[in-house]
């Protein structure tokens, strides 16, 4: 089943692989600011991506709900966007730690310091954590990542729920904004680049 919105194709009840998810994500944020800042070296961090990637895609196809933008032209995906219902109790990834440990090596450290940064800020009432949103680069500016974002907003409007993410730049926090999330003060990494958490209230 597929729901169209504009021009835009959206796929949420269609499988997906956690392949095709994770090579959008590595694509939309492995040179980001938040991931040069993990891992500055770039050699490390194009190695690295792909499993890093792979651990959240492969824990929002199991836990979470994973929208997915398909091109037209050639039936790939063009965005995705991974949700995960904080409404219920999730476990954890399989093997995080270990698993980080493996792909990041000597950026470990750093991405435990983000991990523990982002939790003391993380809001404990039930809600719906928008975990990734990507958009392929060559895609970007066409609405996808609006269309993303809106397909879930109604059904949490629907249901009368709230939603949270973490903005890692400051052109996807004005996109947040103008999708009716409040910013509030940002996470200060040191050295790096901030992240603004985001709250959404419904519209009833």
């Amino acid at each position: 089943m597929t729901h169209a919105i504009q021009d835009v194709v959206l796929r949420d009840i269609d499988p997906v692989t956690p392949e095709e998810v994770t090579e959008v994500l590595v694509a939309a944020m492995a040179d980001g600011a938040v991931a040069r800042w993990l891992m500055p070296e770039d050699r490390l961090r194009r190695e690295s991506s792909p499993e890093y990637f792979a651990i959240f895609a492969e824990h929002a196809l199991r836990h979470g709900e994973v929208y997915a933008s398909v091109d037209p032209i050639d039936g790939k995906l063009s965005g995705v966007a991974l949700w995960f219902p904080l409404t219920r109790a999730i476990p954890a990834p399989v093997d995080y730690d270990s698993r980080l440990k493996d792909v990041t090596g000597s950026g470990f450290d750093r991405i435990c310091e983000l991990d523990a940064a982002l939790e003391a800020e993380h809001p404990l009432g039930p809600h719906h954590y928008l975990a990734f949103i990507a958009v392929r680069p060559d895609r970007q500016n066409l609405g996808i990542g609006s269309s993303l974002l809106a397909r879930h907003h109604a059904r949490l409007d629907r249901a009368g729920l709230p939603a949270y993410l973490e903005a890692n730049d400051p052109r996807n926090r004005e996109l947040y904004l103008r999708h009716g999330y409040e910013s509030r003060p940002p996470v200060l990494l040191p050295d790096g680049p901030p992240v603004w958490p985001m709250w959404r209230e419904p519209l009833l």
